[in-house]
């Protein structure tokens, strides 16, 4: 696979992994302020930008907006599979690989070139 097609997907799973922690890295300190809950995640998010920016704007020269967004939501799942079980110590269950099939499902359609 050429770097041109590559390198979207990896910025795009490295800023998800960051995003993740911003938005649910929290949930394991409930007992912190929410004021610092807040400032932290921001701060994380700073990062997620920095990555999830080149990944669309290198991303937009092969791919399509919608294919970038399918892209994105299928990676975040992904990411966050692995995040809620390992984070948060969360477990997976029959539903959640259904709503991932979906989502394959979609990429499907999105990615197919159809006449």
């Amino acid at each position: 696979m050429p770097t041109a097609y590559l390198a979207p997907i990896l910025l795009l799973g490295a800023s998800n992994v960051f995003m993740t922690f911003a938005w649910y890295g929290q949930l394991r300190y409930p007992s912190a302020p929410l004021w610092a809950a807040v400032l932290v995640s921001w701060g994380i998010a700073f990062f997620e930008y920095c990555l999830a920016v080149p990944a669309n704007r290198i991303g937009h020269l092969v791919y399509s907006t919608a294919q970038l967004k399918t892209l994105q939501e299928i990676i975040t799942l992904l990411v966050f599979g692995v995040f809620s079980v390992t984070w948060l110590g969360e477990s997976l269950r029959w539903n959640h690989a259904a709503a991932f099939a979906c989502l394959c499902l979609a990429a499907f359609f999105s990615f197919n070139k159809w006449a």
